[in-house]
């Protein structure tokens, strides 16, 4: 049987599996079956609590009920703005269970853009985690017709002569007087009944990296769908343990510690703040861990830098010459070479007495997948994370397929791909080699943008990604770039501007970068960097400085930037070449609007604010 066959047969028993399943019914099942295992654990005054799947399926019910009496029903919409903590998700499928539709906010969203959403999906009802939202959305309430109430889950008495506010505890309060009747416990279980798998189970709005965000419609059966289909690469084991740091309001996390979840009947840890998680990490010791590029080359830069302050000459040497034994075994695997008898044996000493501690330190010793999304990564990231034991597999998707599409697996993993199609997906390459995709993954399209929902997916159930790939015999993924994102330079060179700047943020200083060039004469970058990293270079060479800023304009700083220019250009074309570079004196944050929730690259945000840094990198000198 070919391999199209053999995927379009998957993909039909898939169908059969998840007929008529939705959110509701799939998590009925687990808290039936698991009930008294845990399900949600966070963190309170220093100390763990924790949910059995039992009772997070009672504060679902409760959440569910009382938001029925408030009148919200199928058809409704309720946004979420929340940090990740258990009543979010509570929140989430509570909404669900009522047959409405669940709308998270990414927390960093100002008011205008609070309005933008809450007010294109209409959303009747508002939860929200405390009095820093609450001003949030005061401030555009006027703006929002169709918004009749907010349910505060902290802060609530501070807004006790509102009308239009209620607190957490007396909607979960309501609820509860609701299902003690068997009049309200018949209701609820016939709300549920009434969820249908073609109903929406969230709208997901993209992070507008490239305009208005746009209200992805995801339904129940699009995520119990790519559930399934995880369930059959055998990567995922009933029970995991996993933590829940990136915004839930992005749909790689909303799949991998939500749907997921629930799913696998996985326990869940909640981290607030995305950097913290390496501080909980090494308390929780995940089987599982998803994580954006940026936070993998963040965690790689702090095990660099903490070598680099290592006092103790020898032992500084030994853990480097473990770390390059442990590339060039990587780099060997990866080629289908034989692993040298000599370096295999170095190599499980070297796991035994240097890696086992550093994954132990940064609390990822017990974990069995890895996986990185939602943005490129660099090779030497990769290589370096498969060298100290800790393989990290890429994937591929977006919002706009439930997340994933592809993934490489533990039992053959490449470097420099985003592996094979999921179980059941297609993938194949346009004629301008754009990635099409297609499966019981693909979201039903745009709310209320039938014309972008029209250019996206296509009669056929194709979505265009906009993604530029590269497809090799055995079916694994390269994503080249992405369409709208090439660089296209004066003297009419296509560029890939992720590779140039995936190849500067080899060198540990550079924390980011974004390369310049469209209809320029030359190629050109911003380099961020690393406010990790750049400390401790700055002792080591004898640079003295009270912040960022200074650093950034020390010529031996920028001698050191154009090591890594020149050792990026090596690797291109003269054409690709980078010309000339600005180092900047800040950070990029998502606070300071450069970066995206998942921490990618805002361009048009940069392009913008850096004006003159760019217009004078290309001045006449």
């Amino acid at each position: 049987m070919d391999t199209k066959a053999a995927t379009q047969d998957e993909r039909r028993a898939i169908d059969r599996s998840v007929e008529r399943k939705t959110l509701c019914t799939v998590f009925a099942r687990t808290a039936r079956d698991h009930a008294s295992e845990p399900a949600l654990s966070w963190k309170e005054g220093g100390v763990w609590r924790t949910l059995s799947w039992r009772q997070y399926r009672d504060q679902v019910a409760e959440v569910a009920a009382g938001l029925a009496e408030m009148g919200v029903g199928p058809g409704d919409f309720v946004a979420i703005m929340c940090r990740n903590r258990p009543e979010h998700v509570i929140a989430d499928l509570g909404i669900a269970h009522t047959g409405a539709t669940p709308v998270s906010l990414y927390n960093t969203l100002a008011p205008e853009q609070i309005a933008y959403i809450a007010g294109h999906c209409e959303a009747k009802v508002a939860v929200l985690e405390g009095r820093e939202f609450m001003e949030r959305f005061e401030k555009v309430k006027a703006d929002l017709p169709a918004l009749e109430r907010i349910v505060l889950i902290e802060d609530a008495a501070d807004f006790s002569d509102y009308d239009w506010v209620s607190a957490w505890a007396d909607l979960r309060q309501r609820g509860r007087t609701a299902l003690a009747t068997e009049n309200g416990r018949t209701e609820f279980e016939q709300r549920i009944a009434r969820v249908k798998s073609e109903d929406l189970a969230t709208l997901v709005y993209t992070s507008g990296t490239t305009g208005p965000p746009k209200g992805v419609m995801i339904t129940h059966r699009n995520v119990v769908w790519t559930c399934a289909s995880l369930d059959r690469t055998g990567q995922y084991p009933t029970g995991l343990r996993a933590i829940s740091y990136l915004p839930l309001a992005h749909s790689l996390e909303r799949l991998a510690t939500h749907y997921l979840s629930i799913y696998k009947a996985a326990h869940i840890y909640f981290c607030p703040e995305v950097l913290e998680v390496f501080n909980v990490a090494p308390e929780v010791r995940p089987d599982a861990f998803a994580g954006v590029p940026r936070l993998w080359e963040k965690l790689r830069a702090g095990i660099l830098s903490a070598l680099a302050e290592e006092p103790n000459d020898r032992r500084r040497k030994i853990v480097l010459a473990a770390i390059e034994a442990g590339r060039q075994a990587a780099r060997l695997e990866q080629a289908g070479k034989r692993v040298p008898l000599g370096l295999r044996a170095k190599r499980a000493l070297f796991d035994r007495l240097v890696f086992s501690k550093i994954r132990h330190k940064i609390g990822l010793d017990r974990c069995r997948i890895a996986v990185s999304g939602a943005a490129p990564i660099s090779r030497e990231v990769l290589e370096f994370f498969f060298g100290i034991g800790l393989p990290i597999y890429e994937g591929y998707g977006m919002t706009e397929c439930s997340a994933p599409s592809n993934l490489n697996r533990r039992e053959h993993a490449r470097i420099g791909s985003v592996g094979p199609a999921l179980p059941g997906v297609e993938v194949r390459l346009a004629e301008d080699g754009e990635v099409l995709i297609r499966g019981g993954n693909v979201a039903e399209g745009y709310y209320k943008e039938p014309e972008k929902s029209a250019e996206t997916f296509d009669a056929e159930g194709w979505l265009h990604t906009g993604d530029v790939g590269e497809i090799d015999r055995d079916g694994f993924l390269k994503i080249v770039d992405r369409k709208k994102e090439l660089i296209i330079t004066a003297g009419g060179k296509n560029i890939s501007p992720a590779n140039l700047e995936n190849l500067l943020k080899r060198h540990p200083l550079v924390g980011q970068a974004c390369v310049i060039g469209d209809g320029r004469s030359f190629v050109s970058a911003l380099v961020v960097l690393d406010g990790e990293v750049a400390p401790g270079w700055a002792r080591k060479n004898g640079i003295q400085f009270t912040e960022l800023a200074q650093l950034a304009g020390e010529q031996r700083l920028k001698d050191e930037i154009q090591r890594a220019v020149d050792d990026a250009n090596q690797h291109v074309s003269r054409a690709e070449s980078i010309r000339k570079f600005a180092v900047l004196p800040t950070e990029w944050t998502v606070d300071s609007e450069e970066l995206t929730p998942t921490l990618k690259l805002k361009r048009r945000v940069i392009l913008k604010k850096y004006t003159d840094e760019i217009e004078s990198m290309y001045s006449p000198s």
